[in-house]
């Protein structure tokens, strides 16, 4: 297919998704860019489409419309000014609180800034008066395009409408040809599930017998969903896949070892579940981020904050709702099912071969089973990379496990030792878990220590660079890796612990890795072999479930 039968292809998809959420129709105007959009929306069944000579005019009959039906209208404009004019409406539609879904074309990447005709900078054009913006971009029409142009349609019209409505802004880059030379194809995607959100679900309803799993991803406020969970699960006999940042790893639904049960091909699809219930952050393991993408099963988010985590467009109905009141509401005592019982054996023999994999050597999982053994009352924060990765695989499940913190909103390590300071100003007991490289990257932080006269516990991974990246293909790129991917930087712990006035302890066994305030407790460990030992992991994890 060619680009532009990728554009339609894609247009067409949105489009339809936008009918299918009940858009009221839409206002279009004369020009070039803007071709493609204009005839799918003219094209689409059952969608009203109002021609306008002018943008400013279009804005208005687009709020008319929305007035009047209580739901939102599109404005479609080509590049340049044209969509300038839509600010007056935009700006209208916030004030007034009415929902509008405003749709401007572009010059693609290349053609900006560089002198092109009716090209100017239209990104969050409308500032603060759009509730979103989003640049759309220029992709193929493969499968998952579609689906995920059908989300963003669907998570486009639900912005304007929810909460306080208004305005939305989608910017579409279009490349020439912008019209076909042949019949667009057939559609070949299939519509999203339809999504819904529901205010207040009392339950979610589950077949007996239905094979469903938790997934409880980052959820760092302290409000007891962890333990409510715990219970939930238990009471339905549900599979429990809880990442530390939740709070939830516990009780005896808990499955601990899901990122290396899923990492066995024949485990993965032999547990396919028939129902997911999600709540949080999708969890940092990107072995259950991918099974969940390829699931066909119901899925349900909570999602009353509205963060949409969703990047594999596989979710079916969205809950505007508390997902500690749900699961208090059905929480219980144990409720024994096949299902679950088959993960639980399948996440002791995992936890029986991790531990005969790791055994008591020094290693860099080994230091995150031992922060797992802390005392609950102690806040480990963990930094992106490599450690949270660590926690998050080989964190066993514990009823009153310390406190996680991370910083998974962006994933950065920017910030850890400065944020965990900040967590310790604030009353915690303290215990910062960072590499080399993220240490270096907030090196002034420690100043925290001497200025502020606070005390917490560094445990410094110090693998002489970027370790993470040794398991990327990157690593095979000798002529720059060292220098330009991994980067160590040379910096000797003991001398930062002197400079910082912080007790230096060089690591020389597990049983070190504990809370002392004021401490740098120094773990050396070699970067190649990290990545070796997490694979002969896996190996063992793989060789215990096929001989269970």
């Amino acid at each position: 297919m060619t680009e532009t039968t990728d554009t339609y292809l894609l247009l067409r998809a949105f489009v339809d998704e936008l009918a299918r959420c009940g858009l009221a129709g839409a206002c279009t105007s004369p020009g070039s860019r803007s071709t493609p959009l204009v005839l799918t929306l003219a094209r689409q069944p059952d969608l009203p489409t109002w021609s306008h000579v002018d943008e400013r005019v279009a804005g208005f009959f687009a709020l008319g419309v929305a007035k009047q039906t209580g739901r939102p209208a599109a404005v479609a404009c080509t590049s340049g000014t044209a969509a300038a004019h839509y600010l007056p409406a935009v700006i209208e539609a916030h004030e007034a609180r009415v929902p509008l879904v405003v749709l401007s074309t572009d010059r693609p990447p290349e053609l900006r800034a560089v002198g092109a005709g009716q090209t100017i900078d239209q990104l969050k054009l409308y500032g603060d008066a759009a509730k979103w913006f989003f640049e759309v971009g220029t992709h193929s029409a493969t499968p998952e395009r579609l689906r995920w142009i059908r989300q963003l349609a669907f998570r486009a019209y639900q912005t304007a409408v929810s909460g306080r409505p208004g305005a939305v802004h989608l910017n579409f880059a279009l490349r020439e040809p912008l019209v076909l030379d042949e019949p667009l194809p057939p559609a070949g995607d299939e519509p999203l599930p339809r999504a819904r959100r529901a205010a207040a679900p009392a339950a979610i309803e589950l077949d007996p017998g239905e094979r469903a799993v938790i997934v409880a991803g980052r959820h760092e406020r302290h409000d007891g969903l962890g333990e409510a969970l715990a219970s939930a699960a238990a009471a339905l006999g549900t599979p429990l896949l809880a990442d530390p940042l939740s709070g939830a790893r516990r009780g005896p639904a808990a499955v601990a070892h899901y990122d290396a049960l899923l990492r066995d091909a024949g485990f993965a699809a032999a547990h396919r579940p028939q129902a997911v219930i999600r709540i949080g952050d999708l969890p940092t393991s990107k072995p259950l981020r991918q099974w969940l993408a390829g699931l066909d099963a119901r899925q349900v988010a909570f999602d009353p904050e509205r963060t949409w985590q969703d990047p594999a467009a596989v979710v079916t109905e969205v809950l505007d709702a508390d997902p500690a009141a749900w699961a208090r509401s059905i929480a219980g005592p144990l409720r024994a099912t096949p299902w679950l019982d088959g993960w639980r054996a399948a996440d002791a023999a995992a936890g029986q071969g991790i531990a005969a994999a790791l055994g008591d050597a020094i290693s860099e999982p080994g230091v995150a089973r031992a922060l797992a053994a802390l005392p609950g009352e102690i806040t480990v924060f963990t930094a992106s990379s490599m450690p949270v990765r660590d926690v998050e695989t080989f964190w066993p499940a514990r009823d009153a496990p310390p406190r996680v913190l991370a910083h998974r909103g962006a994933n950065g390590i920017d910030g850890t030792l400065a944020a965990a300071f900040g967590a310790a100003a604030a009353g915690a007991r303290v215990v910062v878990h960072l590499g080399d490289v993220a240490l270096a990257h907030d090196l002034g932080a420690l100043l925290s220590a001497t200025r502020l006269k606070l005390a917490l516990t560094v445990v410094l991974v110090d693998n002489a660079g970027g370790g993470i990246f040794d398991f990327l293909p990157v690593a095979s790129q000798t002529d720059a890796f060292e220098e330009h991917v991994a980067t160590p930087t040379g910096l000797q712990a003991e001398r930062v612990a002197a400079l910082f006035g912080l007790a230096y302890e060089p690591v020389e066994d597990l049983a070190a890795i504990r809370e002392a305030p004021g401490t740098l407790l120094h773990v050396r460990t070699d970067r190649a072999e990290n990545v070796s030992l997490h694979r002969r992991v896996w190996d063992e994890v793989a060789r215990r479930l096929a001989s269970a």
